[in-house]
């Protein structure tokens, strides 16, 4: 595979990716709740199961983008910054989520129970907004890099 049709598939799998962050994280999860009927054991239900699809997503994404740049690219920012990314998924999935799920799950069997946010959460929101940010940053030095070699390739 040639590296600029790597790079357009690894461009094309981080603006994918950003989009799904977005999506999910920064539309779908406050706005279900504003749904009318929507209670907040079903918006939890719902939650859980698109949060859990969300990341199966991302790590394919992740291991996608990963092993393109490992293959035809030299150390560089844009590593560094799916470095990032990479750290970012596994607090996610190995920490943060299996503590919002137990809150989920609290909240699911005890109705008394406040569903005030917690630190948790907005401790992967803001993990949500530097992933999104990160995306978007890896996107635009692929985009640059493809001007200038497609420009010097003339």
């Amino acid at each position: 595979m040639k590296r600029t049709l790597a790079a357009y598939l690894m461009g094309g799998t981080l603006f994918i990716w950003a989009g799904a962050v977005l999506s999910i994280s920064f539309l779908e999860a406050p706005l279900k709740f504003t749904a009318p009927g929507i209670t907040l054991p079903l918006g939890l239900g719902i939650g859980r199961i698109v949060f859990q699809a969300l990341h199966r997503l991302e790590w394919l994404l992740a291991l996608l983008t990963l092993a393109l740049c490992l293959r035809y690219w030299p150390p560089c920012l844009l590593q560094g910054i799916l470095a990032t990314l990479l750290a970012i998924l596994l607090t996610q999935t190995l920490w943060l989520m299996p503590i919002l799920d137990t809150r989920a799950e609290v909240l699911l069997n005890n109705p008394e129970a406040s569903a005030t946010a917690t630190y948790h959460h907005w401790l992967y929101i803001v993990l949500e907004c530097i992933k999104l940010v990160a995306l978007l940053v890896a996107g635009v030095l692929l985009g640059k890099n493809l001007i200038q070699h497609d420009s010097g390739t003339r």
